[in-house]
């Protein structure tokens, strides 16, 4: 491969690196700054540019390297050929230079645009108040003077003064360096000229808010930010490769080493023989550049960004370039249930309340619906304790619904189901924040597993709400509503509001419990009631678990659910049983208190599901596993999640429903959050993989032909077979065109049912070596039979030479074009129904045979590669010998195919 690719590669290179990179350093230039002043500063590469455009990665120095000495390697070539009076050899080489020069200019281009489209599909969002409704927009939208909304797990998108608190903490450890989250408040007033960690009625972009709630109107966004002053004095920031593209740098390295080796031999040998030291020279420099291996990393890139803009067009963004390669190896994928196993479109369909099961019909966020006894229809107006316990589900909460143009829900899905279900009993929000308003509140919290809210009711009394764990806010309570007032809870009816619990759960719902007291008294709660939410499983869920189970990948369910509604979903789905069928566990999080090495592993090792589980649960368990050797992708979405997806192989946050702080944490961000999106984006990196090795596989046997075919013809006295130009000319038609692509090739019918390929195992294992090896020695075969058959029939000397060199070159050329349908499977037939599944294939060979006939048929080509036309009988010749390797390996594959059929 020659210039072209590397460019191609780096702008790939600088596609991928980007998102990583805005990220690590916490400056997008796009939020705050005009698309046009954006598109300005990088264009002019200011202090404020995307770092990617002014740092180079190790593996961007080291294709520039590669780069840099095939340039090198080209201009000796064009000395040597002058000094040997080959003007037309020189002159041709000149026009490579030039010709990759020009691609290497487009192709430049071409990236910024590929850049900017990649950057516009992780657009931040902010959460705003405008003409008095709260919306989302794009965070580069927000201007001075906005008033910004902030909840836990946000990642602030703006400096701004906080006008509004409740229990309001921010991590700031990026900008101020402190690791504790800082309180802040929009009381007291800093001193101007106060350090931004003092500054404790100020909000900066880049930080997150890690608890409570407030609102901020913004003084400063982009460059005019802290974090943006900051972004200005860095420069030089490089990035770092993933571990596939380690294991091909250090492979082309070595192979380079032993290439520039091999090729001085050859020097060496043919002036032994004979030949003009500066000819071999010039032979030595061609064979050079033709077996550098500079085209491991271009291809790589370039099927990385291949890669990554399918998984986008299948709703997951790559946010780091290591995941890519660990999602082919995933062993075990630990998803969350709501809305990625499940729609995320919850509908309240039951409340026990009051001695007595109301079951509520209707589903989505649409508010039609009845409330109905044992089948027969009731009125809630009629009934005080239903409507308590739709007015607590309604104001302990801080969903809003948006119907204003379609429905869009702006909070917790759980929440706005309860604001569905009181609009079905003709209960409006507005109206009930008007009579009972909000004094205070405590926001939900995985240590409390409850939310309380304090309000002014109606006839002055200060009255107390709560929605949370059922179990827990049960512990609580020292009474329950009955009737139109309240009754002791004795023994038997907590055991029958557990009973009750339990059946909910059971038939697969999410359940809250609901309680109340009057301040200022003290003493336990008043517990109100349950209500049963269903989340609807995702119609492809239970087939894409079992793709999983095919593809050798472990799906485990974590979720905050109880047991018994955790357990009944995994039946559902099929997680409760491994693939020999045997039956997994559910595991309770109070079963994982003080379990030290053995014991987490004991628990990990046959648990479906693990239920009630805390984030720091979700750290030990990605541990437990990766002791265990799994490699394992995470889920999140809350800001509590941030430690298990860093902690992770790969972190995988939701699009929709994710935290700021959760999507900065992973290494993935699914758009839909949808399990199949997950899966979907293990099979692109197993192809991924897969489309590496069969380029390795197609590059290494077709440069190690051409070294071993002029070796051999100078070991056994015969002239050179191949002239200069005619191994660069196959060096640029055969390897560039068929490679690329080999990293087009679309996904194999069995890859969803291989086991994980083990990310410590090398990509050049010994078998593949062989492989490699002995394909290599049957193209350079071929080639020189043709060439002993050329000197037969045309002697070995003038016209006749010329002849016999045409038709080895051609058949090295032919024989390496059809090679690439052997390097498409290891094991499997080329002669399939998959035979025509990558036209960029076909379009490949077409072009490159109709570049090997122009270039013995045109009159130009003809006088700069010193070919001759060919005949019938000499097309026959080229025909069979090129054709040859294709039938020998297929004898081979379904040699092999027999003897795994067999056990043999």
């Amino acid at each position: 491969m020659f210039i072209a690719e590397l460019h191609r590669a780096e702008a790939a290179w600088h596609t991928l690196a980007v998102e990583e990179t805005a990220q690590r350093l916490r400056i997008d230039v796009a939020q705050g700054l005009s698309r046009a002043e954006a598109a300005r500063r990088y264009e002019q590469g200011g202090p404020n540019a995307l770092p990617a455009v002014k740092a180079r990665s190790g593996v961007s120095i080291l294709l520039h390297q590669f780069r840099s000495l095939i340039v090198l390697l080209l201009l000796a070539a064009g000395g040597v050929a002058l000094a040997l009076g080959e003007s037309v050899e020189a002159a041709a080489i000149l026009v490579v230079i030039v010709l990759n020069a020009v691609i290497g200019f487009l192709t430049e281009w071409k990236a910024e645009a590929a850049l900017d489209a990649l950057r516009k599909q992780t657009v931040a969002l902010a959460h705003v108040l405008r003409e008095g409704e709260e919306r989302q927009i794009p965070a580069e939208e927000l201007v001075a003077g906005d008033v910004a909304i902030l909840n836990a797990g946000d990642r602030v998108p703006a400096d701004g003064r906080i006008v509004e608190s409740v229990r309001l903490q921010l991590e700031e450890a990026a900008l101020t360096g402190e690791s504790l989250p800082a309180a802040k408040t929009h009381d007291l007033l800093a001193p101007p000229d106060a350090p931004p960690g003092d500054r404790i009625n100020m909000v900066y972009m880049g930080t997150a808010v890690t608890g409570g709630r407030g609102r901020f109107i913004v003084t400063g966004t982009g460059e005019r930010t802290e974090i943006g002053r900051i972004g200005a004095l860095i420069e030089g920031v490089g990035e770092r490769g993933t571990p596939l593209e380690a294991k091909l740098a250090q492979l082309g390295r070595a192979l380079l080493a032993i290439v520039l080796a091999f090729c001085a031999v050859i020097v060496v040998a043919g002036w032994l023989r004979g030949y003009s030291f500066l000819y071999m020279l010039e032979v030595g420099i061609s064979l050079a550049i033709a077996a550098v291996p500079e085209g491991l990393l271009a291809v790589t890139t370039m099927t990385l960004a291949v890669g990554m803009q399918r998984m986008a067009r299948r709703h997951a963004l790559i946010r780091r370039l290591p995941a890519v390669e660990a999602l082919g190896s995933t062993t075990v994928i630990c998803t969350d249930k709501t809305g990625t196993l499940t729609r995320n479109e919850m509908t309240v369909r039951a409340l026990e309340i009051a001695g007595r099961r109301v079951e509520v019909t209707g589903a989505g966020y649409a508010p039609q619906g009845e409330f109905r006894v044992r089948g027969q229809r009731i009125d809630p107006g009629d009934d005080e304790a239903l409507r308590l316990a739709l007015r607590i589900g309604v104001l302990c909460n801080d969903a809003r619904i948006d119907r204003s143009g379609g429905i869009a829900v702006l909070g917790d899905p759980t929440e706005a189901a309860l604001i569905v279900a009181a609009e079905k009993a003709g209960l409006e929000r507005a109206v009930l924040e008007r009579e009972y308003p909000r004094i205070s509140e405590t926001p939900f919290d995985s240590e409390s597993k409850r939310m309380v809210t304090v309000h002014r009711m109606p006839d002055g009394k200060v009255v107390q709400y709560l929605k949370g764990s059922p179990g827990t806010l049960l512990e609580a309570s020292e009474s329950q509503v009955e009737g139109s007032g309240a009754a002791p809870l004795t023994p038997a009816l907590r055991q029958r509001w557990k009973d009750a619990n339990r059946e909910l759960a059971g038939n697969a719902l999410r359940v809250l419990g609901l309680a109340y007291r009057e301040l200022p008294e003290r003493g336990g709660l008043i517990f109100v009631g349950l209500v049963g939410m269903i989340d609807p499983l995702r119609d492809e869920a239970r087939a894409t678990v079992a793709t999983c189970r095919q593809a050798g990948i472990r799906t485990v369910m974590i979720t905050g659910d109880q047991p018994p509604t955790a357990a009944e979903i995994a039946r559902q789905l099929g997680i409760d049983r491994d693939a020999q069928g045997r039956s997994l566990r559910t595991v309770h999080a109070r079963e994982l208190s003080g379990l030290d090495a053995a014991g987490w592993w004991a628990a990990v090792a046959d648990a479906a599901v693990f239920a009630r589980v805390s984030p720091k649960h979700k750290l030990q368990i990605v541990e437990a596993l990766q002791e265990m050797r799994h490699v394992v992708a995470m889920t999140g979405d809350g800001v509590n999640d941030a430690p298990a997806l860093k902690k992770a192989d790969i972190g995988i946050a939701m699009g929709i429903n994710g935290t700021e702080v959760a999507k900065e944490s992973a290494d993935m961000v699914i758009t839909d959050d949808n399990f199949a999106t997950i899966v979907g984006a293990v099979e692109q990196g197993r192809i991924i993989v897969h489309n590496i090795i069969r380029f390795l596989h197609y590059l290494f046997s077709c440069n190690f032909a051409e070294v071993v075919t002029v070796f051999a013809a100078i070991m056994v006295g015969w002239p050179l077979p191949l002239g200069v130009l005619q191994i660069l000319w196959l060096n640029l038609i055969t390897d560039i065109f068929p490679a690329m692509a080999l990293a087009l090739e679309p996904s194999a019918p069995d890859v969803m049912r291989r086991p994980p390929r083990d990310p410590r195992q090398p990509l050049l294992t010994r078998g593949f070596a062989w492989l490699i090896v002995w394909q290599g020695l049957l193209l350079a075969a071929v080639t020189l039979f043709a060439f002993f058959t050329g000197l037969t029939w045309y002697g070995s000397q003038g016209e006749g030479l010329h002849h016999a060199i045409t038709l080895a070159f051609m058949t090295l050329g032919l024989s390496q074009v059809l090679h690439v349908f052997n390097a498409r499977s290891q094991t499997r037939s080329a002669f399939t129904a998959r035979l025509f599944t990558n036209p960029w294939l076909w379009a490949a060979v077409l072009i490159c045979l109709l570049l090997q006939a122009a270039a013995v048929y045109v009159p130009l080509l003809q006088a700069v590669l010193h070919t001759v036309a060919l005949g019938a009988r000499d097309w026959a010749l080229i025909a069979g010998c090129s054709l040859a390797p294709v039938a020998v390996v297929e004898l081979f594959k379904l040699l092999r195919r027999l003897s795994a059929r067999t056990g043999g």
